[in-house]
Formats: C-alpha cells, structure tokens, sequence
C-alpha cells in the first residue's frame, strides 16, 4: 500500500522558461522541505552530473560521461497532489509539451490515475516435455511448493511484504512438448528484474522434476501485465483552445485507432514524455519500451496506448500500459537519481507508475493538439532554432589529450 504524499510544493512555478539558468536552479534548490533534501540541494547547485568513480562502478568500459540536460517538466497534478517532474532528454519539445499540457489539465484538477499491485512474472520455459498437456496439473498441485521455494531466493524481499504470489502453467507447443511456468513475484517498490530472475532460476529444477523435459529459459517477462498503470484527464473545450481543436484531438485520436502507422506515431509520442522522465529518474525505459508496444499490439493489431473521445463540454483522456518502474535499488542509489525523484515526490513505485502514465497522456494531448492547430512543426522548430544557436556560442570543447609535441623542423629548414 502506498504511503500517503508529504505536503509537496507547487508544481506550476510561472515564468520558470524565461528565467537565466542560474535562477531556475536557485529556485528548485531552495525549495526545501518536502522537495529536496539538504545533499540533493547541493548537488544541483554544484551543477550535477556523474562522477567518473560512480560512472566506473555502474558500468562496464568506462572511459568518460556523456551528459544529458536534466529539465523539468511543470504544472503536473496527479490525484492531487503536485509532481515536478525530471527529464533527461536533448529534445526541447518534450519538456515544454508535457508542461503545457499539464498546465490545461490544472484546470480542470489534474490527472487522476491507479496502478496495479507490482507483480512481475517469472518465467521457466520447459521443452520436451512427455504429457505437455498434463503439465499445468501437475503445476498447480505443486504450486505453494513452487512459491516456497522462490521465496526463500529472496528472503529480504519478503522481510519487506513481498515474495511469490502464485504459479500457473500454460502450454505452447503441445506436440513439442514446449510450456513455459510462470510465478507471478510481488517485487515492491522495486523494479524487479532481478529479483524475478532469481526467482526463475531458484525454481527450474524443481520445475524440471515435476514435467520432465529440458530446461531452456529462465527469466523475467518485460511484458508485465499484472502490472499496470492507468491515468485520466478530461478537459473542456474552451481550455484546449475552442470546439474545433476539441474535434480535432478526438479525430487524431480515431486516426491512430484505425491506422498502425500512424499509431506507432502516437505512441512515440506518448514514450517521448514517459522516457525522458524513466531516464531522469533512474528507471529501465528500454524495458518500459519493450512493455509498451508489445502491449499496444497484444489484440493482434498494433493500437494506440492512450485514445480521447468528446464529451458534451470537451475531451476525455485515458491511457494505459504496464509499468515497470521502482523507487528502490539499483540505479535509483546514484545522487542524481536521488534528487530527481525528491523533485518528483513520489512514495512509492505504485505512485511513481502513475504520474509517468500521466506524463504519457499529457505529452499525447501537446501532440494531438499541436497537429489539430497549427502543426507539429511551427513550435518545436522554434525551439529546435535556439538549440541549434547553442553551439554557436558555448566554448570550445577541451581538448581529449595535450597536443604531441612540434616535429623539430630539419636543420635546413626544408619540409621534414
């Protein structure tokens, strides 16, 4: 169960974009209780980023950091409570996008939203198995043995309220002989992958007892069904800018119902908001990737995530997908992950499953209402042009090594 949010400050901060830098980070870092905690605080002020020993210890082949901007994405409001929101991404567009869509759902409350328990599921793939077809029997009959078993794999995780939940076994190829076990394993406010995988590995041969058969895979599935996150908005027509604008969400919406190219669209559109804010926050996006479009194609045709219909005085928004996220372990220990989900404040990773649905919604809206109007491409190259005016005038790069040393010119002062 999720704890219940600290009194967090206001997510709408006016006039933030058109701040100098220096001000902008004055700003967040003294917004102190129930934002940033005093280390967080100097670390942004230090200008943040990713020591080289920490780089050194997260991955393999370290020779140096590449850096992203760490934005923040504003005027959030998820079932009442406010979220900024990090961002790491060098696309513009993505943070003012969510920003501004955000701001036109305060109007009518914010997003509301739920997320599922965080299930994840453990999967044991067996083949050549001799009765496949009495396999999920056997399984069943075998299940709180199986659970068992996984648990005592993870035993802190169940300290912590977690563990094995169930156990169900489903044949795919009954003449192959091929079935894969699934342990369904409550991971907490963790993302899981781990842990399910050492679940996985702890119950395989036990598996390989009861059917038979050869072990193949042992492994997490990253399409976590039993873990998903839903959010909703609904909006007048007069905040979205007029009844043509409200049609013309609605029909982009249909557009993307109907079409798989243009869906595949929409939904990048969609993941260009939640990736921004998964990577900022320590999370594994290409995993909350991998979850989102096997999702969007699970009825055999690939659909839109999230769809807007009308309603008699505006639109109504609602998305859903699986969500993977935790607030806990691996990267989430680094301090610029530490700070961001400060920034975010969040519980939990139920809470945090939330507003990243939310952040889908909102840039789907940006998006949708943008090509309704006056086109995609009118406000995101203006502030392509300011990105591309950057370079112009920042420093030059230091050099990656001292120069080598002059030849000696030859003692007749010819070409060496």
């Amino acid at each position: 169960m999720e704890r219940p949010s600290p009194p967090r400050p206001s997510s709408r901060i006016a006039g933030f974009y058109q701040r100098p830098l220096a001000e902008r980070v004055a700003t967040v870092a003294a917004l102190g209780d129930g934002a940033l905690s005093p280390a967080s605080a100097a670390w942004l002020r230090a200008g943040g980023g990713l020591d080289l020993a920490t780089a050194d210890r997260m991955s393999e082949n370290v020779i140096a950091t590449a850096g992203l901007p760490l934005s923040l994405a504003l005027n959030l409001r998820v079932n009442q409570v406010d979220h900024l929101v990090p961002m790491a991404v060098e696309e513009p567009s993505v943070v003012a996008a969510a920003s501004a869509a955000a701001r036109l759902a305060r109007r009518s409350g914010g997003f509301t939203g739920d997320a599922d328990p965080s299930i994840m599921i453990a999967q044991i793939h067996v083949d050549g198995v001799d009765d496949a077809a009495g396999a999920p029997a056997r399984i069943a009959a075998a299940g709180p043995e199986l659970c068992a078993r996984g648990d005592r794999a993870i035993p802190r995780m169940v300290a912590r309220g977690g563990g094995c939940r169930d156990v169900a076994c489903r044949v795919l190829d009954a003449d192959g002989g091929a079935v894969v076990v699934e342990l369904g394993v409550d991971v907490g406010d963790a993302m899981g992958a781990n842990l399910v995988d050492t679940v996985a590995e702890a119950v395989a041969p036990r598996v390989a007892e009861l059917l038979g058969g050869e072990i193949a895979l042992r492994i997490l599935s990253n399409l976590a069904l039993r873990r998903r996150a839903r959010a909703t908005v609904a909006l007048s027509a007069e905040a979205l800018g007029g009844d043509a604008l409200a049609d013309g969400v609605v029909r982009a919406s249909r557009f993307a119902e109907l079409d798989v190219a243009r869906a595949a669209t929409h939904n990048k559109g969609i993941m260009n908001g939640i990736d921004a804010a998964a990577v900022a926050l320590g999370q594994d996006w290409r995993a909350l990737e991998a979850g989102a479009h096997a999702y969007a194609g699970m009825s055999g045709r690939y659909r839109p995530l999230a769809t807007w219909r009308r309603t008699p005085d505006g639109v109504c928004g609602a998305i859903e997908l699986p969500m993977a996220v935790g607030t806990v372990g691996g990267g989430t220990r680094t301090p610029g992950v530490r700070a961001a989900l400060e920034l975010c404040g969040v519980t939990g990773a139920r809470q945090l499953a939330v507003v990243l649905a939310a952040v889908g919604l909102a840039s789907n809206l940006a998006a949708l209402r943008a090509l309704a109007g006056e086109g995609i491409q009118r406000g995101h190259m203006r502030l392509h042009a300011r990105r591309l005016a950057a370079p112009a005038a920042a420093p030059p790069a230091a050099p990656l090594a001292p120069p080598s040393p002059p030849t000696p010119a030859p003692a007749d002062g010819g070409a060496p």
